[in-house]
């Protein structure tokens, strides 16, 4: 995949890909280029069978402070010519967020300093989010009398609970690395020495795993949160029936009856 981003770092480790947002001067804020880019990076990932893990960060000390706040006094101007829609703006977070929920790969936040506002909910869409302990959540939406965005409304209660994500979107108080790992905001906090090389642990131990039965279980939890009971009970014999025929089935079953590690390709 293509590396020569404007606004992103892209660097491969065997089977993780780690997508750094590198505008370290405005704590990585987004710009619609930086957007637009890590959109395209994102869907990228999904066609290259040699990405069996992705890694998304910030560049220097924060990981994201959310919409570079100079964006609102530049006008802009729908495909039609006339002005932008709020709404149709948001269309460029949203490509980002479903390029993470469908590709076929796990995708880890790491997440070191502040992650605000449409950052803060960015990390929160990704499958998994390891942090280090100067991490600082925050949906700072309503500090200047707006509503969560970016996806926040959706993944925030469903995380923490309804009444914790109140109170977060609310207050828009900061949430810290080790108070967000005990509301299960995060999986795991680190301290900021370890955090690199536990993020990099972290992925690599899923890019060695079954990488399409990875895909398989992101896409049964995510349809099982919205449906009703029978719905995921049909899924999971439908994805069962893909997963028992792949490579990594069948050399996780050998590993097992031969008492040694296993093998995985991804396949």
């Amino acid at each position: 995949m293509r590396t020569d981003y404007q606004h992103l770092l892209i660097q491969q480790d065997g089977g993780v890909l780690t997508i750094t947002m590198n505008r370290p001067e405005v704590l990585n804020a987004f710009s619609n280029i930086m957007k637009t880019e890590l959109a395209e990076a994102l869907e990228a990932t999904a066609q290259d069978d040699s990405v069996r893990c992705i890694v998304l960060t910030g560049a220097g000390r924060a990981f994201g402070a959310g919409q570079d706040v100079r964006a609102f006094d530049v006008p802009h101007t729908s495909a039609h010519g006339g002005p932008l829609k709020v709404s149709e703006d948001l269309q460029r977070y949203h490509r980002i967020l479903f390029a993470i929920r469908t590709t076929p790969k796990p995708v880890i936040a790491a997440v070191r300093g502040v992650a605000a506002g449409a950052s803060c909910n960015l990390a929160l869409s990704c499958d998994m989010r390891i942090a280090a302990d100067n991490a600082r959540f925050i949906q700072a939406f309503a500090r200047i009398g707006l509503v969560p965005d970016g996806g926040g409304p959706y993944f925030l209660p469903r995380l923490v609970g309804l009444g914790k994500a109140m109170e977060l979107a609310m207050l828009a108080d900061e949430v810290s690395g080790p108070e967000a790992e005990r509301i299960g905001l995060v999986n795991k906090c680190v301290p900021l020495a370890e955090f690199e090389s536990a993020t990099m642990a972290f992925a690599q131990r899923l890019a060695n795993g079954p990488t399409r039965t990875y895909g398989l279980i992101k896409e049964l939890m995510y349809k099982s949160l919205d449906s009703d009971l029978q719905t995921p009970l049909r899924l999971e014999g439908e994805m069962q029936e893909i997963a028992i025929e792949t490579a990594d089935h069948q050399e996780g079953v050998a590993a097992f009856l031969q008492k040694r590690p296993a093998n995985y390709t991804g396949r």
